[in-house]
Protein backbone atom coordinates (compact mmCIF):
# COMPACT_ATOMS: atom_id res chain seq x y z
CA UNK A 1 0.00 0.00 0.00
CA UNK A 2 1.20 3.21 -1.05
CA UNK A 3 1.31 6.51 1.01
CA UNK A 4 2.26 9.09 -1.46
CA UNK A 5 -2.01 9.96 -1.52
CA UNK A 6 -1.13 10.32 1.96
CA UNK A 7 1.59 13.18 2.08
CA UNK A 8 -0.10 14.94 -0.91
CA UNK A 9 -2.09 17.18 2.54
CA UNK A 10 0.62 20.16 2.22
CA UNK A 11 0.44 20.47 -1.98
CA UNK A 12 -1.59 23.76 -2.86
CA UNK A 13 -4.82 23.23 -3.20
CA UNK A 14 -5.98 23.39 -7.13
CA UNK A 15 -6.44 26.56 -9.14
CA UNK A 16 -9.65 28.03 -9.87
CA UNK A 17 -9.44 28.32 -13.88
CA UNK A 18 -8.28 32.03 -14.60
CA UNK A 19 -11.24 32.14 -16.95
CA UNK A 20 -14.51 33.89 -16.90
CA UNK A 21 -17.86 32.88 -16.43
CA UNK A 22 -18.45 34.35 -19.93
CA UNK A 23 -15.96 32.55 -21.30
CA UNK A 24 -16.37 29.56 -20.17
CA UNK A 25 -19.75 29.74 -21.31
CA UNK A 26 -19.13 31.13 -24.75
CA UNK A 27 -16.42 28.06 -25.23
CA UNK A 28 -19.00 25.41 -23.62
CA UNK A 29 -21.88 26.28 -25.94
CA UNK A 30 -19.30 26.32 -29.10
CA UNK A 31 -18.01 23.02 -28.07
CA UNK A 32 -21.28 21.80 -28.20
CA UNK A 33 -22.45 23.48 -31.62
CA UNK A 34 -19.01 21.80 -33.00
CA UNK A 35 -19.69 18.42 -31.81
CA UNK A 36 -23.32 18.53 -32.67
CA UNK A 37 -22.21 19.55 -36.03
CA UNK A 38 -19.90 16.77 -36.63
CA UNK A 39 -23.03 14.40 -35.52
CA UNK A 40 -24.86 15.44 -37.99
CA UNK A 41 -22.19 15.12 -40.25
CA UNK A 42 -21.96 11.62 -39.52
CA UNK A 43 -25.43 10.93 -39.77
CA UNK A 44 -25.91 12.69 -43.31
CA UNK A 45 -22.87 10.41 -44.36
CA UNK A 46 -24.63 7.11 -43.00
CA UNK A 47 -27.59 7.82 -44.45
CA UNK A 48 -26.01 8.75 -47.73
CA UNK A 49 -24.03 5.34 -47.51
CA UNK A 50 -27.23 3.72 -46.63
CA UNK A 51 -29.13 5.37 -49.91
CA UNK A 52 -26.13 4.26 -51.57
CA UNK A 53 -25.93 0.60 -50.91
CA UNK A 54 -29.53 0.08 -51.43
CA UNK A 55 -29.37 1.76 -55.35
CA UNK A 56 -26.08 -0.09 -55.71
CA UNK A 57 -26.70 -3.43 -54.02
CA UNK A 58 -23.48 -3.88 -52.83
CA UNK A 59 -21.04 -2.41 -50.16
CA UNK A 60 -18.00 -1.19 -51.20
CA UNK A 61 -17.36 0.55 -48.08
CA UNK A 62 -15.28 -1.71 -46.30
CA UNK A 63 -12.55 -1.38 -49.38
CA UNK A 64 -11.70 1.95 -49.58
CA UNK A 65 -13.43 5.25 -47.60
CA UNK A 66 -13.10 8.19 -49.45
CA UNK A 67 -12.07 11.04 -47.04
CA UNK A 68 -15.37 12.39 -45.52
CA UNK A 69 -15.63 16.62 -46.61
CA UNK A 70 -16.21 18.29 -43.27
CA UNK A 71 -18.84 21.02 -42.88
CA UNK A 72 -17.43 23.96 -41.39
CA UNK A 73 -18.55 27.40 -40.40
CA UNK A 74 -17.94 30.40 -41.97
CA UNK A 75 -15.68 32.90 -40.13
CA UNK A 76 -18.55 35.49 -39.72
CA UNK A 77 -21.64 33.48 -38.67
CA UNK A 78 -18.74 32.00 -36.04
CA UNK A 79 -18.36 35.61 -34.99
CA UNK A 80 -21.97 36.37 -35.09
CA UNK A 81 -22.89 33.04 -32.80
CA UNK A 82 -19.73 33.63 -30.47
CA UNK A 83 -21.22 37.26 -29.33
CA UNK A 84 -24.86 35.65 -29.11
CA UNK A 85 -23.26 32.83 -26.86
CA UNK A 86 -21.45 35.78 -24.70
CA UNK A 87 -24.79 37.41 -23.84
CA UNK A 88 -25.52 33.87 -22.01
CA UNK A 89 -25.90 34.16 -18.36
CA UNK A 90 -24.63 31.00 -16.92
CA UNK A 91 -27.25 29.89 -15.14
CA UNK A 92 -28.98 29.30 -18.91
CA UNK A 93 -26.01 27.45 -20.43
CA UNK A 94 -26.96 23.73 -19.26
CA UNK A 95 -30.71 24.31 -20.31
CA UNK A 96 -29.41 26.03 -23.52
CA UNK A 97 -27.42 22.65 -24.42
CA UNK A 98 -30.91 20.46 -23.21
CA UNK A 99 -32.82 22.38 -25.38
CA UNK A 100 -30.33 22.36 -28.31
CA UNK A 101 -30.16 18.43 -27.58
CA UNK A 102 -33.97 17.53 -27.83
CA UNK A 103 -34.49 19.74 -30.86
CA UNK A 104 -31.50 17.73 -32.42
CA UNK A 105 -33.23 14.78 -31.34
CA UNK A 106 -36.35 15.36 -32.78
CA UNK A 107 -35.56 18.07 -36.41
CA UNK A 108 -32.24 15.36 -37.46
CA UNK A 109 -31.64 18.56 -39.90
CA UNK A 110 -28.62 18.83 -42.24
CA UNK A 111 -24.99 20.03 -41.51
CA UNK A 112 -25.55 23.07 -43.10
CA UNK A 113 -29.20 23.47 -40.85
CA UNK A 114 -27.57 23.19 -37.22
CA UNK A 115 -26.31 26.30 -36.40
CA UNK A 116 -29.36 28.00 -37.80
CA UNK A 117 -30.98 25.34 -35.46
CA UNK A 118 -28.09 26.23 -32.75
CA UNK A 119 -28.74 30.23 -33.04
CA UNK A 120 -32.93 29.75 -32.86
CA UNK A 121 -32.29 27.89 -29.35
CA UNK A 122 -30.15 30.86 -28.09
CA UNK A 123 -33.01 33.80 -29.04
CA UNK A 124 -35.28 32.06 -27.44
CA UNK A 125 -33.23 31.88 -24.37
CA UNK A 126 -32.30 35.25 -24.40
CA UNK A 127 -35.97 36.19 -24.54
CA UNK A 128 -36.63 33.74 -21.82
CA UNK A 129 -33.90 35.76 -20.10
CA UNK A 130 -35.06 39.26 -20.65
CA UNK A 131 -38.76 38.03 -19.87
CA UNK A 132 -37.73 36.59 -16.29
CA UNK A 133 -35.32 39.76 -16.12
CA UNK A 134 -38.15 42.13 -16.37
CA UNK A 135 -40.49 40.33 -14.18
CA UNK A 136 -37.89 40.44 -11.60
CA UNK A 137 -37.97 44.27 -12.02
CA UNK A 138 -41.80 44.30 -11.47
CA UNK A 139 -41.07 41.75 -8.61
CA UNK A 140 -38.68 44.37 -6.81
CA UNK A 141 -40.44 47.46 -7.83
CA UNK A 142 -43.78 46.08 -6.11
CA UNK A 143 -41.33 45.06 -2.98
CA UNK A 144 -40.12 48.38 -2.65
CA UNK A 145 -42.76 50.58 -3.10
CA UNK A 146 -44.12 52.47 0.37
CA UNK A 147 -46.67 50.33 2.31
CA UNK A 148 -48.69 53.07 3.51
CA UNK A 149 -50.68 54.28 0.49
CA UNK A 150 -53.38 51.35 1.76
CA UNK A 151 -53.56 52.74 4.91
CA UNK A 152 -53.78 56.52 3.59
CA UNK A 153 -56.99 55.27 1.37
CA UNK A 154 -58.79 53.98 4.02
CA UNK A 155 -58.11 57.22 6.43
CA UNK A 156 -59.53 59.19 3.89
CA UNK A 157 -62.43 57.53 2.38
CA UNK A 158 -64.80 56.18 4.81
CA UNK A 159 -67.14 53.52 3.24
CA UNK A 160 -70.76 53.88 4.38
CA UNK A 161 -72.93 51.30 1.83
CA UNK A 162 -76.24 52.00 3.75
CA UNK A 163 -75.62 55.50 4.30
CA UNK A 164 -76.98 57.61 1.15
CA UNK A 165 -78.15 61.34 0.30
CA UNK A 166 -80.54 59.52 -2.25
CA UNK A 167 -84.15 59.11 -1.82
CA UNK A 168 -85.65 56.12 -2.08
CA UNK A 169 -89.28 55.16 -2.31
CA UNK A 170 -88.73 52.42 0.49
CA UNK A 171 -86.92 54.76 2.97
CA UNK A 172 -90.51 56.88 2.51
CA UNK A 173 -92.85 53.72 3.13
CA UNK A 174 -90.79 52.78 6.06
CA UNK A 175 -90.70 56.25 7.37
CA UNK A 176 -94.55 56.82 7.56
CA UNK A 177 -95.18 52.93 8.73
CA UNK A 178 -95.33 52.09 12.48
CA UNK A 179 -92.24 50.41 13.89
CA UNK A 180 -92.76 46.72 13.31
CA UNK A 181 -91.75 44.38 16.26
CA UNK A 182 -88.58 42.35 14.57
CA UNK A 183 -87.63 39.13 15.73
CA UNK A 184 -84.63 38.36 17.57
CA UNK A 185 -83.10 36.15 15.22
CA UNK A 186 -82.73 39.07 12.51
CA UNK A 187 -80.46 42.01 13.74
CA UNK A 188 -81.90 45.20 13.67
CA UNK A 189 -80.71 47.88 10.97
CA UNK A 190 -81.83 51.69 11.22
CA UNK A 191 -81.05 54.18 9.40
CA UNK A 192 -79.45 57.30 11.10
CA UNK A 193 -82.16 60.12 10.56
CA UNK A 194 -80.63 63.73 9.30
CA UNK A 195 -82.38 66.71 10.68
Amino acid sequence: MSLIPWLRWNESPPRLSSRSPAQMVLETLMVELEGQMREAERQQWERSNAVRKICTGVDYSWLASAPRPTYDLSPGERLQLEDVCAKIHPSYCGPAILRFRQLMAEQEPEVQEVSRLFRSVLQEVLERMKQEEEAHKLTRQWSLRPRSSLATFRSRARITPFASDIRTISQDVERDAPPLHRTWSMPEFRAQKED
